[in-house]
């Protein structure tokens, strides 16, 4: 007779597969359902990890999260590293923040004020400075700005490494999918299911679609530019992401819609706004080209911790752009909860009662209890 489990994870991409590594690593029995693991938002994300770049006017405990998630990957990327016994491609070569026309500068330089408003460190640069450090920039370019701690790891390399990390650490994957949360057997349930978490739960998460595309450079070289490129380029907003394997990610549109085809005139507009930046591009490879559905919220934010008046489930979806960057801090608050039935502080922002009218009557730092799991007693 098998044991009924401590933890069941519903979704299998970076942050249900984190969640599981964690919870199995801390001695709990995990399961993870998911029908086809990692073929959500994270098999077309570009896998930025941009606590600065992302950060946005009005967004300020998100950017605070951002920030503290950015600060644990470098020892999670070498935990993770160890556990799988793979690479999985994490650098740590910077981001540059640049743009096109004055129009375009003007626009960035508005941002970087908010950011360095903030504390954030990102530094402006002069064209000169910026074509120092990347020579295939467009003569054109006008200024940037550089943020040494904006990162980069390939989402899909990601994902296959936590799969490994959570067997090894006992987690067991079920290639099902879950219809009803009645139908899962566990002490606690932790909802990662991305877009399909609204059905599970109620929660007001959306899908918003996103293109991108995928080049090779010539050869199958190395690409001709280190950092992550995020760029204003006529007013069309872009970002480009080398790989040392020879790929360049490029994207991405933000579309209120829920459909995943391919339009011709979102290619154009990333190709057009990707070669006036890197002229160089127009001869690299197009290898591919997809669409995917990031789990948005009203609010752009996560929904983290326990469902009102649901004793044992717990939510960890909604990250929208942000799913990669904010993997740690989820996995490690969510695993933390689940052991213990306390809320870290950090989640006081996030949780899922935010967005009921019984919210605004409620203490902000209030107990949302959860079950709590002995490390000691679960092998």
């Amino acid at each position: 007779m098998l044991t009924r489990p401590d933890v069941a994870v519903v979704g299998a991409g970076p942050v249900g597969l984190a969640i599981a590594w964690r919870c199995a690593a801390r001695g709990l029995r995990v399961v993870v359902h998911d029908p086809a693991p990692g073929s959500g938002a994270s098999h077309v994300a570009a896998g930025m990890l941009s606590p600065v770049a992302e950060a946005y006017f009005g967004e300020e405990e998100l950017t605070g999260l951002l920030a503290e998630s950015a600060a644990r990957w470098p020892g999670f990327a070498a935990e993770l590293a160890e556990a799988a016994g793979t690479d999985f491609g994490y650098r740590t070569d910077g981001t540059l923040v640049v743009g096109l026309t004055a129009d375009d500068l003007a626009e960035a330089r508005r941002l970087w004020s908010y950011q360095q408003g903030l504390g954030l460190p990102i530094t402006p640069l002069r064209p000169s400075e910026l074509r120092d450090r990347e020579p295939a920039l467009a003569p054109r370019v006008r200024g940037g700005a550089v943020a040494p701690g904006d990162h980069q790891v390939d989402p899909r390399r990601l994902v296959a490494a936590l799969r490994t990390a959570a067997e090894r650490a006992g987690a067991r994957l079920v290639p099902g999918a879950v219809a009803r949360l009645a139908d899962v057997d566990a002490r606690v349930t932790v909802v990662a299911a991305g877009c399909g978490a609204a059905a599970l739960t109620g929660l007001p998460v959306r899908p918003v679609k996103g293109q991108v595309l995928r080049l090779r450079a010539p050869g199958r070289g190395t690409p001709d530019f280190r950092h992550v490129i995020r760029g204003y380029a006529d007013g069309e907003s872009i970002y480009l992401v080398p790989r040392t394997d020879g790929e360049v990610v490029l994207g991405a549109t933000v579309e209120e819609r829920a459909d995943t085809e391919v339009t011709a005139g979102a290619v154009l507009r990333l190709l057009h706004a990707a070669v006036d930046l890197l002229p160089d591009l127009a001869e690299y490879d197009l290898v591919e080209a997809a669409a995917g559905l990031r789990p948005g919220t009203p609010d752009n934010a996560p929904i983290l911790g326990p469902l009102p008046d649901r004793p044992g489930v717990l939510a960890a979806t909604g990250h929208h752009r942000h799913g990669i960057v904010l993997t740690p801090v989820t996995a490690d608050l969510i695993a933390e909860l689940v052991v213990t039935g306390a809320p870290d502080p950090l989640l006081a922002p996030f949780a899922p009662d935010r967005f009921t009218a019984a919210a605004e009557a409620r203490p902000l730092g209030r107990d949302r209890s959860t079950p709590a799991i002995e490390e000691e007693t679960c092998n």
